[in-house]
């Protein structure tokens, strides 16, 4: 087994393990979906609708075949995926239930978290799911001298559901037109799932396999990405993987960097080869969210610039990372118009000093197709690039 490898085999690593060299990586259908939340370990949710939602997009830019319905079916019905907080709302797998449980303890102990508890509101709040049943925020009518306002200005009952969410009490049974229906959570649950509270080390191996599993290869700071309080249990952990072979412990070549993965990640290098397509991929899919380990490996200086004022943006309100075989090349800024049913692109920005070739061209071509088509779009407007 290597003690070093190259950036190329370790952009193989990453893409082969995010299921983004080859069609249908993880399968197809409802067991594809949910075999490719449980590779990825979670699916980003994100309100932005310029175009398709970040988590529909993620999923179907490795399931061509991907219904969104199915999605729902999975949380609702089979309650194989839940809810909850990764780095972000995310849907996760239900086999990883117990391990949101320390982010949640870790919540109710303090006095607020994004709102302030309010005991007697939230009190109320589960009174009424517990006796009606599963219910929306709009369920509960705000005070009549209480305007609507931003998020940061939620009514009471709103703070109350989130802060029961963010601590356990409740879960969300699934989404309505994008908003949240919350139950309590004994009756969401299935009762085979294990609740059990982690210990630390339990805690700190799962972050290390489930990186190392969704991202090929993966330093102590990227397992540790936004965790509090883990940096030294998981790094008393990997030691005793590495020491009981579970574990590969090398170094990226011109780096002093130290990374892992498992024998069975660092074996498959020889039987897997980029393709050259072109993908485009979502701001908050995977595989760019750690917007460090795009540069370290890719060499790309990834940027989602929609929370940046209009004059300072170079490249567009919300684009996509323009991904060619194993080589990101650029940002692509478009927009879904759904009235004229059109894929509006806005602006295409390739990296310093990239010059795309003809094949490049034909396969973001095909890529835009597709794109539109699952953007419900008929026709591609507005590009301004060479097709």
């Amino acid at each position: 087994m290597p003690t070093k490898i190259s950036r190329a085999q370790a952009r193989q690593l990453i893409l082969q393990q995010q299921g983004l060299l080859e069609d249908l990586p993880f399968g197809q259908g409802k067991k594809g979906l949910l075999a490719t939340i449980q590779q990825l370990g979670y699916i980003q949710i994100d309100t932005i609708s310029v175009i398709e939602r970040a988590h529909h997009h993620t999923l179907w830019l490795r399931l061509p075949d991907y219904q969104k319905d199915e999605l729902l079916e999975l949380q609702e019905k089979n309650k194989s995926i839940f809810e909850y907080w990764s780095h972000a709302a995310a849907y996760l797998p239900m086999e990883d239930f117990r391990f949101s449980l320390p982010r949640k303890r870790q919540i109710k102990e303090k006095d607020n978290y994004w709102f302030k508890r309010e005991p007697k509101v939230m009190q109320f709040v589960k009174d009424r799911i517990k006796a009606e049943g599963p219910l929306m925020s709009k369920d509960f009518k705000p005070p009549k001298d209480r305007k609507g306002g931003a998020w940061w200005d939620w009514k009471p009952t709103k703070r109350a559901l989130e802060n029961l969410f963010h601590e356990g009490e409740l879960m969300v049974l699934v989404r309505r037109n994008f908003q949240k229906v919350y139950d309590l959570t004994e009756r969401v649950l299935p009762k085979e799932v294990n609740t059990k509270m982690p210990t630390k080390e339990e805690y700190a191996r799962h972050l290390i396999f489930q990186t190392v599993q969704a991202q090929g290869l993966a330093q102590l700071t990227e397992m540790t990405y936004l965790r509090t309080n883990m940096k030294s249990v998981l790094a008393k952990e990997l030691k005793t993987l590495v020491e009981n072979k579970q574990l590969l412990e090398f170094h990226l070549e011109n780096s002093d960097n130290v990374y892992y993965s498992t024998p069975l990640i660092i074996k498959s290098l020889n039987d897997t080869s980029s393709s050259k397509c072109v993908k485009l991929l979502n701001p908050f899919d995977n595989t760019i969210i750690q917007r460090q380990r795009v540069r370290d490996f890719f060499g790309f200086d990834y940027k989602l610039e929609c929370y940046v004022p209009a004059a300072k943006r170079v490249f567009g309100y919300y684009s996509l990372a323009v991904l060619f075989g194993d080589e990101f090349v650029a940002h692509l800024d478009l927009k879904a118009d759904r009235k004229e049913k059109a894929l509006i692109i806005k602006k295409l920005t390739f990296k310093l000093n990239y010059k795309a070739s003809d094949q490049f061209w034909h396969e973001y071509q095909l890529s835009l197709k597709r794109l539109a088509v699952f953007n419900q779009c008929k026709e591609i407007k507005d590009i301004k690039n060479k097709m």
